[in-house]
């Protein structure tokens, strides 16, 4: 239990790291849903340009 209260500074250690895993899932869940737009966005083109030939 020592290991986790590291000094009397275990609550801001342990927070910032809750945080920093958070922001990480955040900007992958992000980057996922951006790659999905814009691949989705690249097939609407491909489709319109091949039916305008």
């Amino acid at each position: 239990m020592d290991a986790m209260s590291m000094g009397n500074y275990g609550v801001y250690v342990w927070s910032c790291f809750g945080l920093t895993l958070v922001m990480v899932l955040f900007s992958y869940w992000r980057a996922r849903l951006r790659h999905k737009r814009v691949y989705r966005d690249i097939e609407v083109r491909i489709k319109a340009l091949e039916e305008r030939e």
